[in-house]
């Protein structure tokens, strides 16, 4: 059920490590375009290696939380240096979970959603330096429907570009797929503009410092 201001507004606070399972479950929920991603992997821990996990291990005073009675129902989590950050997990993330995770082989186009991912984790994208170079810092962020509509995810973004600016980021950027237009009309009416755009997906940028 969406967020009522009839409700008590939810607790916004740092993640802490036992958040993990409840940021791989919201990452699961919401990793198809916004929609619930349950039934498309076979795997219900991929997406979050990928997309969650990695910034509470190595980022953890960028990642917030906002929770209600029911728990950990979204969270925003970012790296100051999106480059040292990739650097950070070539060294301590990647390993051992590419041993976990062969690359996929044969034609990438019939490849299976859990192959998708796992082909991520040996060749994980990397942002071109013109984006990192004026917007240095990136962010990931998802709610579950209930902490939808109340402000919640305005709130985790303020918790988050105030961390990033405290630490002297001068801007942050963000990649959301192109079918999930309500994520990119939020993300516009916070400030953010198109700094590239494809068929699949755009990467939106925001100055952080004035």
């Amino acid at each position: 059920m969406p967020f009522s201001e009839n409700r008590p507004l939810p607790h916004l606070r740092l993640a802490r490590p036992d958040d993990r399972g409840a940021l791989y479950r919201i990452c699961l929920e919401t990793g198809d375009s916004g929609a619930d991603a349950t039934g498309l992997y076979r795997d219900p821990l991929l997406l979050g290696h990928v997309y969650a996990g990695p910034y509470l291990a190595h980022q953890p005073d960028l990642a917030f939380v906002v929770e209600d009675e029911q728990g950990v129902g979204g969270y925003v989590i970012g790296a100051l240096d999106t480059d040292a950050f990739a650097r950070t997990l070539e060294r301590e993330w990647w390993p051992p979970l590419r041993e976990q995770y062969p690359m996929p082989s044969g034609d990438s186009a019939n490849w299976t959603p859990d192959e998708r991912i796992q082909a991520l984790i040996h060749r994980p994208p990397r942002t071109p330096e013109d984006i990192t170079a004026r917007f240095p810092s990136h962010l990931h962020i998802d709610l579950l429907p209930r902490m939808q509509g109340g402000g919640n995810g305005r709130r985790l973004m303020m918790a988050l570009w105030a961390a990033l600016r405290e630490q002297g980021s001068p801007g942050v950027h963000l990649g959301v797929g192109a079918r999930n237009t309500r994520a990119v009309g939020f993300y516009h009416h916070l400030g953010f503009h198109t700094l590239r755009e494809d068929p699949y997906s755009l990467t939106l940028g925001l100055p952080l410092q004035s």
